[in-house]
């Protein structure tokens, strides 16, 4: 019997977000996707857990509190006394927001496949409906990478439905390496989600409907392309669906697409079907982006109900 809705695997870090673009100060807030992904899950009514690894530091601390005050099952989070937890700045700009990371060397870029088959970890992601990982996750080292592959290997023999979000980001890896191990994310998942962006810069397509064709070729069977202030472009492999954006004011975009992801598989775990949960899991995003930070400004129910 499954006993969690969403477990996530990945890198959270503690934020620091400006707040007026030129200007010094920051706001502390709390990121890294997956975990701003299944804190949305939580929000929306999942039941869900976390693995990772953080610091035996304050900030490792505050990411546990975090957690627990979200309704996030931390037992499968080990602390690491001489690694830190990763932190990162964001600032804002006429192109938009700019990410500075002091993560090298991290407690959770340290994951091995040893650490996730050790007993709390492989069970509580045996005992959960779906696995959220991506491919930022992959990249903070080889050893994470692996293990990554890994979680999606139990999953699989466990019967847990497994997405992935590309995330890409190649401050992090070489393209040649991120295409490869994507790809093979992809073939071994059930659910994608990637964001236009990212695909384009993966296959060398540019028309939305190719890239979720590109997808299901890989071997997904649902395929949810983000397309940021257009929506969102949903297929099941036998049915397509267009979901039109929400026209708000736009704040903050940092965690928006955790937060589409978040929600989508909080509802998909739910029962929803992928165009249901879609609709959902965008109302949501738009709601993320009018507010501060990538953990804040993540909407309950009422609030995504009322905006739908």
């Amino acid at each position: 019997m499954k006993t969690f809705d969403v477990v996530a695997l990945g890198e959270a870090m503690v934020e620091f977000n400006q707040t007026t673009a030129g200007l010094p100060g920051y706001l502390r807030g709390f990121g890294g996707d997956t975990s701003n992904s299944v804190i949305a899950a939580a929000r929306a009514g999942a039941r869900c857990g976390y693995l990772s690894r953080v610091g035996r530091d304050t900030f490792g601390q505050s990411l546990l509190d975090l957690w627990t005050e979200e309704g996030v099952a931390t037992t499968a989070i080990e602390r690491d006394a001489e690694h830190p937890t990763g932190i990162y700045f964001v600032t804002h700009g006429p192109n938009g927001h700019e990410f500075s990371y002091l993560r090298a060397g991290s407690a959770a870029s340290r994951m091995t496949p040893a650490w996730l088959q050790n007993g709390v970890a492989s069970e509580l992601l045996s005992a959960s409906k779906i696995l959220h990982v991506s491919g930022i996750s992959m990249a903070i080292s080889s050893s994470s990478c692996d293990t990554v592959f890994a979680a999606i290997q139990l999953a699989r023999e466990a019967a847990t439905l497994v997405s992935f979000d590309a995330n890409l980001r190649l401050k992090l890896w070489p393209l040649a390496r991120a295409r490869a191990c994507i790809t093979q994310a992809i073939s071994m998942s059930d659910i994608f989600l990637p964001s236009m962006e990212d695909a384009s810069i993966l296959c060398g397509l540019n028309d939305p409907d190719q890239v979720v064709d590109w997808g299901h070729s890989l071997g997904a069977q649902i395929v949810v392309l983000k397309l940021g202030s257009e929506g969102a472009l949903v297929s099941d492999g036998s049915r397509r669906e267009r979901i039109a954006s929400h026209q708000v004011q736009l704040i903050d975009a940092t965690g928006a697409g955790d937060c589409f992801a978040g929600n989508l598989l909080a509802r998909m775990a739910q029962g929803c079907t992928a165009f249901e949960a879609a609709r959902y899991a965008n109302a949501a995003a738009a709601l993320a982006v009018q507010g501060f930070g990538a953990v804040a400004p993540l909407p309950r129910p009422d609030a995504v109900r009322a905006l739908l």
